[in-house]
C-alpha cells in the first residue's frame, strides 16, 4: 500500500519510470516477488518497499544486485519460474541504461588515484634502472591489498614509516649502485638455458635433453670483441638408471669439450674449454650421444641445460665496468675539465632521470640535480661519483619515482575523460606486464608519439620477454592465493594420518609447496605466452610437474627435479587450477578440508558470484562431525550444519562445488574414502548444473558457465592493471571483453591485449 500511495501521489512519471511501470515491474512481479515482494522479504531483500519511486529506481547498490544475480542465473532459484533469454535481455538492459546510465559508446574509464609503487615494483623499478638488487620485502612494511590486489591506489598511502624507509632506501640503493672503488673487470655474460632451442624450432626451448637418442641444440650467445674465451656450461644429471652417454660442447662448430655422463645427483656440473670467439654473435652448441640403453623397467635419463657462461677476452685486451656502473656511468669515468664534467653530469641526470621519472625531463629539474651533483664533486675529499650519488639519491626519494600519478588536463572535471598521454601509457603498460618502469623502447616510442600505433607489436615483445615472468608471478601469486603456499599452516601429520612426524615431513614439505607454486605459475605463463584458450586454465588435461610433485600426486613416469609439461590425459581428476595443490592447499583448514573455503574461492575467483559474508555466530563444524553417535563424512557434516536456516541460502551456492572437490585432501593428494565411506563428489550447481565428479565439475564450467569465467577472470585482470576496484560502469567495457573472447579463439593473450586497448586503461577523467 505504502508503494502504491507514493505511485499516485507522483504528478508526472518520466520517461524511464513509465517504462518501469509498464515492462519491468511486470517482469519483477512474475519472477522476483514470491521471495522479494508482496511482504516477502527473503535475504532481508525487498523490491517493492520504498517511498519515493524516482529515488528508487536511482538507487544503484539495489539494481546492482538484481542486475549481478539476473546476469550470473543465481536469480530466480532454478526450481522457479524462469524469465527467457529476451526478457532478461529487457530487465539488464533497463537497469544498464535508465538506473546506471551507461553509454556503450562513451564507456566511462573511471578515476585511479595517484598510488605510490608496491614492494615489487620497487624492487624491479631499482634493478631494471641501476642493477641493484635491493630487498624490499625485508626493509619495507607490506602493502596493503584491495580487491584481492596490491596493485590499488585507494590503498597504497604512504606513512611517516614509508618516508623514513623510502629515504633510507635511496641512500643504500645510490650506494650499491656505484660502490667506492670500482675497476675495470674481465666481461662474464651468462645465457640462460631456457634460450636452448633446436634446429628449425625458434619457439620452444630445448633446455633438457634425453639419453635415447642422438640430438643436438644450440643458443647464439655474444662476445664484446674478437678473441679466446672460457665457456662453460652449467648442467644436471635427472633420472635413476644405468644409462650412460657422450656430453659434448661446441663452440661455432668447434668440439671444444666432451665428457661421459651417467648417473649424478648433484645439483649443478659443469664442463667448458676455451673458444676463439667473434665479435658479436656466436654459436653454443651442446650434442649428446648414447652408449648404452636403460636396463628393463627401468626410466630415462636427462641432462637439464642450467646455462652458459661466456667469460673473456682471456688476454685482458678488453675490459668494462660492471654492469650497475655502466648503466649509470654510461661514458665511463668523468673527464678531468669541470665543464666537461657538468656536461656530463647532465647527460647522466638526463638518461637515469627521465627513466626514473617515465617522463622527459624539465630544465629546471635537470639544472637543480647538476647543481647538486657538482656541489658534492668540487667539496674536498668528495669525487664526481659522490657528486653522482647525492643527486641520484634525490631522484630515488622523490615523490616523482614513488609515486604513479597521471594527471588529467582538468583534474577537477569529473565529468570530463581523456585519452592518457604515451608517457602515462608507457608506465601502465610496463607496471602491467613488466611491473616495473618503461624501458627506453617504450620511452622513445612516447616521445615521437608512436606507442599507440605501434602496441600490437610492443605487446608481443613484453609478453615474450623473460621480464613477463613478473606479471605471472604478481598476477597468479594474488588471484590464486600461490603467494599464501609455502606459509600457511596445515597439520600434515592429522591431514595424512601416521604417528610419526618426520614421515608426514617426508610426504608433505617445504620444497612440495614450493612445486606447488611452480606449477600454477609455469601453468598460467604457458596459456598466456602459447595463446591457449582461457577455459584451458579450468579444463586442460595437462600440467608442469617435476618428480617431487608428480610422486606427491601419484603420478608415474615423470623424472628429475625440473618442471616440465606433462600430459594428464590418464589422470582427469588433475589439470587445471582446482587440481592443483596451490588451490587445495589454499582452500583448507590447517587439518582438514574446507568445502566452504573452496567453494566460496571459486564463486568469487573463477565465477565471480561471491556469497554474502557469513552470518554472526554460526556454530564450527566440528560441532556436528559426529550425529546420533556416527562418524560422518564432510558430506553430511555439511548436511547436518545446512539444516539451520540461517545457514541454507549461503550453503546452497557454495557447498555443491566445494563437495565436488572433496577428493582432494587437505594437501592436494586424491582419494576415494573418507571415514571408511566412499566419497560422493557428485551435486548440482545452484544453476542447475548437475556433474558427477571432478573431472564433470570442470567440464561444467569451463563449458556451461564459460562466460561467467569469462567475465570473472576479465574483471581480475583489469583491477590488477589499472589499479582501482571494479565498477558498475565498468559492465560496458566487461562486457566488450567478454564478447571479444567469445567471437574470437578465446585466449589469454587475446584477453591481456583488449584489456590494454580497453578504455579505462587507454583513458581516465578527473575527479
Amino acid at each position: 500500500m505504502k508503494q502504491f500511495l507514493s505511485i499516485l501521489l507522483t504528478p508526472i512519471l518520466a520517461t524511464g519510470d513509465v517504462t518501469f511501470e509498464n515492462e519491468i515491474k511486470p517482469l519483477l512481479k512474475d519472477y522476483c516477488f514470491d521471495c522479494h515482494g508482496d511482504g516477502a522479504s527473503k535475504g532481508d531483500f525487498t523490491m517493492d518497499e520504498y517511498d519515493d519511486l524516482s529515488g528508487h529506481l536511482d538507487d544503484i547498490d539495489h539494481w546492482l544486485a538484481v542486475w549481478r544475480n539476473v546476469r550470473s542465473q543465481i536469480m530466480p532459484p532454478p526450481k522457479k519460474d524462469q524469465p527467457d533469454l529476451a526478457e532478461k535481455r529487457q530487465l539488464m538492459g533497463w537497469i544498464e541504461k535508465r538506473v546506471f546510465k551507461l553509454d556503450p559508446n562513451n564507456p566511462d574509464p573511471g578515476r585511479v588515484t595517484i598510488r605510490r609503487l608496491n614492494r615489487v615494483e620497487y624492487y624491479y623499478a631499482i634493478k631494471d634502472l641501476l642493477g641493484v638488487d635491493y630487498e624490499t620485502w625485508e626493509n619495507f612494511p607490506a602493502d596493503d591489498t584491495g580487491y584481492g590486489f596490491d596493485t590499488i591506489g585507494d590503498v597504497l598511502s604512504i606513512s611517516p614509516l614509508h618516508m623514513e624507509k623510502y629515504l633510507e632506501a635511496a641512500s643504500t640503493v645510490a650506494e650499491k649502485a656505484l660502490p667506492k672503488g670500482t675497476v675495470l673487470q674481465t666481461p662474464v655474460r651468462f645465457f640462460e638455458g631456457s634460450r636452448f632451442r633446436e634446429d628449425g624450432d625458434e619457439v620452444h626451448q630445448a633446455d633438457w635433453i634425453k639419453f635415447k637418442e642422438e640430438q643436438k641444440v644450440y643458443l647464439k650467445g655474444d662476445a664484446p670483441v674478437k678473441g679466446i674465451y672460457q665457456v662453460t656450461l652449467d648442467y644436471a644429471i635427472r633420472g635413476l638408471t644405468n644409462q650412460r652417454a657422450r656430453l659434448e660442447l661446441w663452440m661455432n662448430g668447434k668440439k671444444i669439450a666432451e665428457r661421459t655422463v651417467g648417473w649424478d645427483q648433484r645439483d649443478t656440473i659443469k664442463i667448458g674449454g676455451q673458444a676463439d670467439l667473434m665479435k658479436g654473435s656466436n654459436t653454443v652448441e651442446v650434442r649428446i650421444r648414447p652408449k648404452n640403453s636403460p636396463g628393463e623397467g627401468q626410466g630415462e635419463q636427462s641432462v637439464v641445460l642450467k646455462g652458459v657462461t661466456i667469460r673473456g677476452p682471456l688476454n685482458g685486451s678488453y675490459k668494462e665496468y660492471p654492469k650497475g656502473y655502466s648503466m649509470i656511468m654510461v661514458d665511463g669515468p668523468a673527464p678531468e675539465k669541470m665543464r666537461e664534467r657538468e656536461l656530463y653530469a647532465r647527460k647522466i641526470m638526463r638518461s637515469f632521470v627521465s627513466r626514473a621519472f617515465r617522463r622527459p625531463l624539465d630544465r629546471s629539474t635537470v639544472a637543480r640535480l647538476v647543481e647538486m651533483a657538482m656541489q658534492v664533486d668540487q667539496s674536498p675529499g668528495r669525487s664526481f661519483e659522490d657528486g653522482i650519488k647525492h643527486a641520484m639519491t634525490a631522484v630515488l626519494a622523490s615523490p616523482r619515482f614513488l609515486f604513479r600519478a597521471e594527471i588529467q588536463p582538468e583534474p577537477n572535471n569529473s565529468g570530463k575523460s581523456v585519452m592518457l598521454d604515451e608517457y602515462a601509457l608507457a608506465a601502465r603498460l610496463s607496471f602491467f606486464l613488466w611491473s616495473s618502469v618503461p624501458d627506453d623502447e617504450l620511452l622513445s616510442l612516447a616521445f615521437k608519439n608512436q606507442l599507440r600505433n605501434n602496441l600490437g607489436v610492443q605487446i608481443d615483445r613484453m609478453i615474450a620477454s623473460s621480464k613477463s615472468r613478473r606479471f605471472v608471478n604478481n598476477f597468479v601469486g594474488q588471484w590464486l592465493q600461490a603467494r599464501d603456499v609455502e606459509n600457511i599452516s596445515i597439520d600434515a601429520k592429522r591431514v595424512v594420518g601416521v604417528k610419526d612426524q618426520r614421515e608426514a615431513d617426508r610426504i608433505f614439505n617445504g620444497r612440495v609447496r614450493s612445486d606447488m607454486k611452480e606449477e600454477s605459475e609455469l601453468f598460467f605463463e604457458f596459456i598466456l605466452k602459447n595463446n591457449r584458450p582461457i577455459k584451458e586454465l579450468i579444463s586442460a588435461r595437462y600440467s608442469f610437474l617435476n618428480e617431487r610433485l608428480a610422486e606427491f600426486y601419484d603420478i608415474s613416469g615423470v623424472l628429475g627435479l625440473e618442471h616440465r609439461l606433462v600430459d594428464l590425459h590418464e589422470h582427469p581428476q588433475r589439470g587445471g587450477i582446482l587440481g592443483q595443490g596451490t588451490f587445495l592447499l589454499v582452500t583448507s583448514n590447517p587439518t582438514r578440508t574446507s568445502p566452504v573455503k573452496r567453494g566460496l574461492f571459486v564463486l568469487d575467483n573463477l565465477l565471480g558470484t561471491p556469497s554474502p559474508p557469513a552470518p554472526p555466530d554460526v556454530p564450527e563444524l566440528e560441532e556436528v562431525s559426529e550425529h546420533k553417535g556416527k562418524l560422518l563424512t564432510m558430506r553430511q557434516m555439511m548436511e547436518v550444519h545446512r539444516e539451520k536456516t540461517l545457514c541454507a541460502s549461503c550453503h546452497k551456492r557454495m557447498d555443491p562445488i566445494g563437495l565436488g572437490l572433496e577428493n582432494f585432501n587437505a594437501i592436494g593428494q586424491f582419494r576415494s574414502e573418507e571415514s571408511g565411506q566412499p566419497i560422493d563428489s557428485s551435486g548440482v550447481l545452484i544453476t542447475g548444473e548437475k556433474f558427477s565428479d571432478i573431472a564433470a565439475l570442470k567440464k561444467v564450467l569451463a563449458d556451461e558457465r564459460r562466460d561467467d569465467f569469462y567475465r570473472c577472470l576479465s574483471e581480475k585482470i583489469l583491477t590488477y592493471a589499472i589499479g582501482r576496484g571494479p565498477k558498475y560502469f565498468d559492465a560496458v567495457t566487461i562486457d566488450a571483453l567478454v564478447g571479444n573472447l567469445n567471437k574470437g579463439s578465446g585466449t589469454l593473450r587475446d584477453l591481456v591485449v583488449t584489456i590494454i586497448e580497453s578504455v579505462p586503461f587507454q583513458k581516465r577523467r578527473g575527479g
